[in-house]
């Protein structure tokens, strides 16, 4: 089979999961590749056409071990008949836990094939400069790796003799899943001594949580804690003062800083 199209799907608050698809399908070296970002409200609100002969690389970070519950709401409203599929998880080097396992069945459930799984690593969501988490991943060699498995990928797919051929992906995690993110009504906060209110922070939130009324205003019941209007504040403006939120991050910093590598299944390595 010959891979024609490539479709993007992504939940992607930061950025990294986006970034490790797309090189993922630059490792496949096919002209045709389209986006379809469901990050932003008004991007979950397209219409999406049913997914039929392309390929279609579908992304989400991991919250807790799992999906985040966004992510699976959007990813719901696709439709897929038999279409081949990557899933790929992106988590900030803790642990991936059963989101993969999470995401591949959701595929098949909205009707995608998948024929190959991935988790890479990102920088967390927690992460700053001087608390770091996996900080500045997907780095370089991240990068190489996703490019290499997308182009085993359609060496795979290229030796298919059709898209209904099942794959018997061994994916690792546990069903019912347990884990998932702990409730927590907590958000970030503004420095309005170094806020210009420029709107950046409102424009980023997946959940339309922050809102410009002469200032930042955030309704924290609607946070889901991506933390994108952090690491996007061009004035470092927007920052987490919950003692929680940073007992959780030094926690992080101090357990997770042993590097771990992208883990690729459906592919000989």
């Amino acid at each position: 089979m010959e891979v024609k199209q490539v479709r993007l799907i992504y939940f992607s608050p930061t950025g990294t999961t986006q970034k490790v698809l797309e090189n993922i399908a630059k490792g496949m070296n096919c002209e045709n590749i389209e986006h379809v970002n469901l990050t932003l409200p008004e991007g979950a609100r397209q219409k999406i056409q049913t997914f039929s002969d392309e390929l279609v690389i579908i992304g989400a970070p991991v919250y807790g071990g799992r999906l985040p519950a966004d992510a699976i709401n959007r990813f719901k409203q696709i439709k897929a008949n038999k279409t081949m599929a990557i899933p790929i998880v992106v988590y900030g080097n803790r642990e991936f836990e059963d989101a993969l396992l999470e995401l591949k069945n959701l595929a098949a459930e909205l009707g995608f094939n998948p024929v190959a799984d991935g988790a890479f690593i990102g920088e967390h969501s927690f992460a700053t400069k001087d608390v770091p988490i996996a900080n500045g991943r997907p780095d370089s060699l991240d990068i190489q790796k996703a490019i290499d498995f997308g182009a085993k990928i359609k060496e795979k797919i290229t030796a298919l003799k059709s898209c209904d051929a099942q794959m018997d992906l061994k994916i690792p995690g546990r069903f019912p899943y347990e884990g998932g993110v702990r409730s927590m009504v907590v958000s970030p906060v503004t420095r309005e001594d170094i806020c210009t209110v420029c709107g950046l922070c409102a424009s980023v939130c997946p959940t339309e949580a922050i809102s410009i009324n002469g200032k930042v205003v955030t309704k924290t019941e609607l946070c889901i804690r991506c933390s994108s209007c952090i690491k996007n504040c061009p004035t470092g403006a927007r920052i987490w003062e919950d003692s929680a939120m940073k007992n959780i991050a030094s926690w992080l910093n101090e357990n997770c800083s042993i590097r771990k590598e992208p883990m690729l299944f459906g592919i000989d390595e």
